[in-house]
């Protein structure tokens, strides 16, 4: 379920980045007002979000094609998942200040 789950919110993501890519085209003012918005605390808390879900939906689409293509796939699903779920917490715990600073340093100072 999460896997479909990551794969909607990319999907949305990308609908909405070609939109407001497109808008630079029709009015560069508004285009302006709406990459200011994208340098707001709330914004870079949603990038973060971002990466967690493509982080998340490739890795486990790893895992998916291993069941799917693997002889012993199906056997190791279970394992599979939480090695999945390992890999990608300490890739979210190292990516947590990265791509965080901007906002930490805006709330808290430098």
């Amino acid at each position: 379920m999460a896997h479909r789950v990551t794969g909607v919110l990319i999907f949305f993501f990308l609908f909405v980045h070609v939109l407001d890519t497109a808008l630079v085209r029709v009015s560069p003012e508004a285009y302006d007002k709406v990459v200011a918005t994208y340098k707001t605390p709330v914004v870079n808390l949603m990038e973060y979000g971002l990466v967690a879900a493509i982080l998340f939906h490739a890795l486990n689409g790893l895992r998916v094609i291993a069941v799917d293509f693997w002889s012993k796939g199906p056997r190791y699903q279970k394992q599979m998942l939480w090695s999945v779920v390992g890999i990608w917490v300490v890739l979210m715990a190292g990516a947590f200040y990265p791509v965080l600073q901007h906002s930490l340093r805006t709330l808290f100072g430098s």
